[in-house]
C-alpha cells in the first residue's frame, strides 16, 4: 500500500498523467492531428545540431571503456570547469570546478538537495503558483513545502506572504525564473526584495536560509533579461537543466552550481556528493557530460517558441479570456471559465483541447496551456476554444 504521505505527494502529477493518457485515448478515436494537446512540457523545438553531431564525435574518438566507466559522483572535473568558466563568463561570477556538481537533470537536483539540506519537519518556502513536483521533492525527505503567494495581476512573489511563510524551520527557498506554470518571469525589483527579507530572517534565526534558483527555462526568454540570482544574495544554490535549452529532456543532464562565497559550501558539496550516491543517482550520465563540452553554449531557436506564444495569446484575448502574458518558458497561464478548473479542463476535451488544471500547480481558478506546439495546433484549436468561451458567455 502506498504510504498516505507519498499518496497525496502524487495527486497532482497523476491528474495531469492521467490527461495526458487521455490525449492518446482521444487520438485512437480522433487521429492525432485533431487533437489539441496542450498539456505537458515537452519541447517541440529540435535540439541544436551541434547536440548529435558532438555525440558522435565523442563516440567516435573516446575510448569506449574510458567513456561508459564511472566517473566520479559530481562529474568529470574538464565537464566542471568547462561550466564553472562558462558561468563566469556569461554571468560574471567566480564559480571554480569545485562547486558544480553534474546531475540528472533539475529533478535529480533538487532531489539531491532536499536529502542533503532537510531533517525531519524542515521547512521549504516556495512561489505559488509552482511546478506540482516540488512537492512531493521535500515531503519524500519528511519536509514541509511552505507556498508564499505571488500577485495574481503581475504574478510576481508577493512579499508579505513571503515573509510570513519564513520560519526558524525554513532551510531554503526554491524560486523558479522564468516560471513553470505562469511563463513569468520575476524581476530584478522583485529578486531584490525577495533577497532582503531573506537577509532579515537569516540574521533573526542565525542560520543560513539558502535561495534555490531553478533554472530549466533561463535560455527560455523573450525580449527580457532573468537577473541572475548570486548577485544579490550569497547563499544562492543555481540548480540547471538541459532538458529546454538543449531541447534534451529525454538526456536528464544539468546540474548545482555553488561559488565559493555560499556559506557552510564545502559541506554543502560534501552533502550533495553522498547523496548522489546514496539516492542511486551515482553519476550524471557520461556521454551526456561529455557533450557539455561542446554545447554548453549552445540553445535552441526560441524565436519558434515566440512566434507560438503570440499566435496564441493574441487569440485567445481577441476571444475575450484573460491571460497574463508570459515573457519566458511555454507556458501561460489563462483564467478558468469555471469556478473550478478541473471541471474546466474535462469541459475542454469534449472540444478536444487538453490542458492543466491551475489547481495542480496551487494556482486554483486557473489553468495551464503548454504552447510548445506547432502553430498550426495553435491556429486549429481557437475555433474550439471560441465555442468554449461562447458556451458560458451566452
Amino acid at each position: 500500500m502506498i504510504a498516505t504521505r507519498l499518496r497525496e505527494s502524487l495527486d497532482s502529477s497523476i491528474c495531469i498523467r492521467d490527461i495526458f493518457e487521455d490525449g492518446k485515448k482521444m487520438a485512437d478515436i480522433y487521429g492525432w492531428e485533431n487533437i489539441f494537446n496542450f498539456s505537458i512540457g515537452n519541447p517541440s523545438v529540435n535540439p541544436p545540431a551541434i547536440v548529435n553531431e558532438s555525440m558522435k564525435k565523442i563516440l567516435d574518438s573516446e575510448d569506449p571503456r574510458t567513456l561508459h566507466s564511472y566517473p566520479a559522483n559530481v562529474g568529470y572535473p574538464d565537464v566542471r570547469e568547462h561550466i564553472a568558466e562558462y558561468l563566469n563568463k556569461t554571468y560574471d561570477c567566480q564559480y571554480d570546478e569545485n562547486g558544480i556538481a553534474m546531475t540528472s537533470g533539475a529533478a535529480a537536483a533538487l532531489t539531491i538537495l532536499c536529502n542533503t539540506l532537510l531533517d525531519q519537519g524542515d521547512e521549504v518556502v516556495t512561489f505559488a503558483p509552482y511546478f506540482w513536483e516540488y512537492k512531493s521533492y521535500v515531503e519524500s525527505f519528511y519536509g514541509k513545502l511552505v507556498p508564499a503567494l505571488c500577485n495574481k495581476e503581475t504574478l510576481q512573489p508577493d512579499p508579505v506572504t513571503f515573509e510570513a511563510a519564513i520560519s526558524p524551520r525554513t532551510r531554503f527557498v526554491i524560486i523558479n525564473t522564468p516560471n513553470n506554470p505562469t511563463g513569468a518571469v520575476y524581476t530584478e525589483d522583485s529578486i531584490q526584495t525577495v533577497c532582503g527579507i531573506l537577509e532579515r530572517k537569516q540574521e533573526q534565526y542565525g542560520h543560513p536560509i539558502y535561495l534555490v534558483s531553478d533554472e530549466p527555462y533561463r535560455l527560455l526568454t523573450y525580449d527580457i533579461e532573468v537577473p541572475y540570482l548570486t548577485h544579490y544574495y550569497r547563499n544562492t544554490i543555481v540548480v540547471y537543466s538541459y532538458s529546454k535549452a538543449l531541447s534534451v529532456p529525454g538526456e536528464r543532464i544539468g546540474y548545482i552550481a555553488m561559488e565559493p562565497c555560499v556559506q557552510d559550501m564545502e559541506n554543502l558539496f560534501s552533502g550533495i556528493t553522498a547523496s548522489i550516491r546514496y539516492l542511486g543517482y551515482v553519476n550524471a550520465p557520461t556521454l551526456q557530460q561529455r557533450m557539455l563540452l561542446y554545447c554548453a553554449d549552445a540553445s535552441v531557436d526560441i524565436g519558434i517558441y515566440k512566434k507560438t506564444r503570440d499566435i496564441l495569446y493574441a487569440g485567445l484575448t481577441e476571444i475575450g479570456y484573460t491571460c497574463i502574458h508570459p515573457d519566458g518558458a511555454f507556458y501561460l497561464f489563462v483564467k478558468s471559465l469555471m469556478e473550478d478548473d478541473a471541471a474546466f479542463c474535462e469541459a475542454a476535451k469534449e472540444e478536444r483541447i487538453l490542458m492543466a488544471p491551475g489547481t495542480a500547480f496551487y494556482g486554483p481558478g486557473w489553468v495551464r496551456i503548454s504552447y510548445c506546439v506547432p502553430d498550426e495546433t495553435v491556429r486549429n484549436a481557437l475555433p474550439g476554444f471560441r465555442r468554449l468561451f461562447d458556451r458560458y458567455h451566452s
